[in-house]
């Protein structure tokens, strides 16, 4: 299993540990990842993904997952959650067609 956000791709970092006699030794920075359940208002489906903290919280304070997906760029979402974008965009077009049909 990838060390990677599926929203954010925020991934593993390198870097150095310095002591106090400045001494570097290489270490690793390793995102907070965990396994979180969220739900789509859209779709109406818990889905689960393994996303960081921090984006978590980027998605509470966007107002929920289907607007974290359509504010983000497809670039920087995984397979996954790319094509549950495109699904949400889809279900949204249909949504609107079916109000104007309607008036």
């Amino acid at each position: 299993m990838s060390r990677v956000c599926e929203l954010t791709r925020k991934t593993v970092m390198s870097g150095n540990k310095v002591s106090r006699s400045n001494n570097k030794t290489k270490r690793r920075f390793l995102p907070n990842l965990c396994r979180i359940t969220l739900i789509s208002d859209i779709m109406g489906q818990q889905y689960q993904l393994r996303i960081s903290k921090h984006a978590l919280r980027s998605v509470e304070r966007q107002g929920g997952l289907d607007q974290f997906l359509l504010h983000s760029k497809k670039e920087n979402l995984s397979d996954r959650t790319r094509l549950l974008r495109s699904q949400i965009i889809k279900k949204i077009s249909e949504k609107s067609s079916e109000m104007i049909a309607q008036t």
